[in-house]
């Protein structure tokens, strides 16, 4: 730009003190004159409309619907929700991924009776859904794994195929609960599993992208998250609990989002959801204030903040285009049941915003 251009948009500038607000937004908006530079777009939470019971949300777009999965089901309907959206905003329920539990499920890990939060992820020319088994409160789990070539319902492809047990956890022997799965695609050739709730945090294994099974030639479990605790390996310790990893790449970085503190206690629950961010997918995840997540770290994405909603957590991250989503239950404030929330999600200083719940 000539001197004499610079000149004259300063005094361009300078010359919005002298009008009111309105004008000077509009004299902005044409010379490009900023003091403060460029911001982010500001979060919305969306409207949603529907059969908005949800727990544990996973979310994936084929054609023109989005598929979301949550726990729930029972021996009557069938297991593991499916529900419907044209939009993002309205939700109807559209069916269900099992008929009844996988075979190998109650033999495994007896006294179980649903199948919970589900993960789902597109690679290797097939859907994959990982699912947890397990008995409340306890860490004798596993988390399985069912495939599909399709989502759509009226494809003569569409069929759900259980692939049966990928990785489980023993009561006593180990230290961590195999619950909360989600499937991180750093490319085809490297795809990876992470899971965890409450004991030791948050753990990652490598995947066969053939099998969507646990590698065989990689063994290595990378521990990614952990908070204090006092509890031993076979007692959950409720004053450090950390749960439902889900881990996505953004400008060069790798962000770790999981949910602090219980759920599934209604209005009385205290998730709230953080992130920590590492330039490698295996870790080390560090807060915005420099806290290693292995060391209770964790930087706030969003916490109920008013009395309307309580315990807004278990996310998934959707992105469309150049649009992030988080995706995530809260419970009413009153009813203390659970609801479907999506806000849009921006990014500030290499940081994840998302909008307050109302």
């Amino acid at each position: 730009m000539k001197q004499s251009n610079r000149s004259f948009f300063a005094s361009l500038c300078r010359s919005c003190l002298q009008f009111p607000a309105a004008f000077c937004i509009l004299l902005l908006s044409f010379t490009g004159c900023s003091s403060s530079g460029s911001q982010p777009r500001q979060p919305v939470m969306l409207e949603l409309e529907g059969d908005l019971a949800v727990h544990d949300p996973a979310i994936i777009k084929e054609g023109d619907t989005y598929y979301l999965f949550c726990t729930g089901g029972s021996r009557r309907t069938g297991y593991v929700p499916i529900r419907c959206s044209p939009d993002l905003r309205h939700w109807e329920l559209c069916g269900y991924v099992f008929d009844k539990l996988p075979e190998w499920a109650p033999v495994e890990i007896p006294g179980t009776r649903g199948v919970w939060a589900p993960d789902i992820s597109y690679f290797n020319g097939k859907y994959h859904l990982y699912y947890s088994i397990s008995t409340f409160g306890k860490n004798n789990s596993a988390i399985g794994l069912a495939t599909n070539k399709t989502l759509q319902f009226d494809s003569p492809d569409y069929k759900w195929e259980d692939q049966g047990m990928v990785v489980r956890s023993t009561a006593g022997v180990d230290d961590w609960n195999a619950i909360d799965a989600n499937a991180v695609i750093e490319d085809e050739n490297n795809i990876w599993l992470c899971w965890g709730s409450f004991w030791s945090g948050i753990q990652m294994r490598r995947l066969d992208p053939a099998t969507g099974k646990l590698s065989a030639e990689d063994t290595t479990r990378y521990t990614l998250c952990s908070r204090p605790r006092k509890g031993t390996s076979e007692t959950p310790p409720v004053e450090g609990a950390v749960e439902a990893p889900f881990i996505v790449r953004r400008n060069g970085w790798w962000y770790l989002f999981v949910s602090f503190d219980l759920c599934c206690r209604g209005a009385d629950s205290t998730y709230n959801i953080v992130v920590g961010r590492s330039k490698k997918v295996t870790g080390p995840y560090i807060d915005r204030d420099g806290i290693p997540m292995l060391e209770g770290g964790g930087t706030q994405v969003i916490k109920a903040e008013t009395e309307n909603w309580k315990g807004p957590g278990h996310c998934a991250v959707f992105r469309e285009g150049d649009q992030d989503y988080l995706v995530f239950h809260a419970y009413h404030g009153q009813t203390g049941k659970s609801e479907l929330k999506i806000s849009t999600m921006e990014w500030k200083d290499g940081w994840p915003i998302v909008a307050p719940l109302p």
